[in-house]
């Protein structure tokens, strides 16, 4: 059993790794059986097909949605709270960039994932809506609390749709980390123009901090 969980997971980053050097289009299990080294009959002992591969590989996304987005605990933690939440937008936007550059195509083809990326992404709106109470509450920005949703609803759209359209932009231009950490910049600048005189100089200093990681 334990070899067997061993090659699934082995499978499951080959596939991240190869969606997204070339696109989850161009992919087929062939292809990940071939650069693993193993024969497609024993991926498909783990896998049905892709879809059923892409479908963990959105688990693995969803889990580290949940685990890494919270609202901050302690009002001190409010500002490191939100360089940790900037960092995880970082984190799931590069590991997973395959899955936003092409996203609408991807769910339109499998019905049962668009569920779950629709149940999930409630799920997310309500954690960044939690967020962003939370930095009010400890001063952090300062904000109408009918804007909250609104502004939540901006941030999860930058965030969804940033790599689509650096994919836009330039079609053949790989995706590297500097273009995501631009995306990332753009998260924290939703964020300036509410930000409370005591947080304007933290937050300039992340903004210096991603602009450095952006070049």
């Amino acid at each position: 059993m334990e070899k067997k969980l061993r090659t699934k997971d082995k499978i499951l980053q080959a596939s991240i790794e190869l969606f997204n050097q070339v696109g989850e289009r161009q992919v087929t299990t062939n292809h990940i059986a071939a650069h693993l080294g193993i024969s497609p009959g024993n991926l498909y002992y783990h896998f049905r097909n892709k879809e059923d591969i892409v479908r963990q590989i959105f688990k693995e996304y969803a889990k580290l949605l949940e685990t890494r987005i919270k609202p901050p605990s302690d009002k001190a933690e409010a500002l490191d709270a939100l360089a940790c939440y900037l960092d995880a937008v970082f984190e799931l936007m590069w590991r997973f960039h395959f899955f936003y550059a092409n996203l609408p195509d991807i769910l339109a083809r499998d019905p049962a994932l668009q569920q779950d990326y629709l149940q999930v992404q409630h799920g997310v709106l309500s954690r960044v809506i939690a967020v962003l109470k939370a930095l009010k509450q400890s001063d952090v920005i300062r904000i109408d609390d009918e804007d909250i949703t609104d502004l939540a609803h901006s941030i999860k759209l930058l965030v969804t749709f940033w790599i689509s359209y650096l994919k836009t932009q330039a079609p053949h231009k790989e995706i590297d980390q500097a273009s995501v950490y631009q995306g990332v910049l753009k998260v924290l600048l939703l964020f300036k123009p509410y930000a409370t005189e005591q947080a304007k100089p933290r937050i300039t200093r992340l903004q210096q901090h991603y602009e450095a990681l952006a070049l």
